[in-house]
């Protein structure tokens, strides 16, 4: 079966990008990052979510972290070179990005953001995030998704 193409993969594949989609069963409502990792039989440090915070003015961040992990809001305010930082609403997730909680990708968002990775994802030849939809992940090196999202490696948990 193929898969439905999102915005992430389009853009992936419009950039010869190497990726893979990797589809998983949301019928049980378990969509947390552990559980996405059992669910495709992967480590869970190699499944990274997505995170968007605000930061003192109108500006938008993301900060692509391991699943287990949980953002340290220092570390990720001082690589945005903000004061602070701070997760936005749930609700503010979807018409400031396109992309809903669970489903969220660092690629392909309304309006390109700064964007920084975890530092530990260098350490694998690929990583996970979200494919752009609930009940996807998306398979690509951790230098490939730096490129196409503008973003650099940081310490940031």
């Amino acid at each position: 079966m193929a898969v439905t193409k999102t915005n992430a993969l389009r853009l992936l594949e419009s950039a010869g990008v190497a990726f893979t989609p990797r589809e998983y069963d949301v019928s049980d409502g378990e969509i947390s990052g552990a559980a996405v990792a059992r669910k495709l039989g992967l480590e869970a440090e190699r499944v990274f979510k997505t995170l968007v915070t605000q930061g003192k003015g109108v500006g938008l961040y993301v900060f692509v972290i391991p699943c287990g992990a949980e953002l340290d809001l220092k570390k990720a305010a001082s690589a945005a070179g903000e004061k602070y930082v701070a997760m936005i609403k749930a609700r503010e997730l979807e018409p400031r990005t396109g992309y809903v909680h669970g489903g969220c990708s660092p690629i392909g968002m309304r309006k390109a953001l700064p964007t920084f990775i975890d530092e530990t994802a260098l350490l694998y030849d690929t990583i996970y995030v979200s494919g752009g939809r609930v009940g996807l992940q998306v398979e690509v090196s951790p230098e490939d998704l730096a490129k196409e999202t503008g973003a650099g490696f940081w310490d940031l948990f």
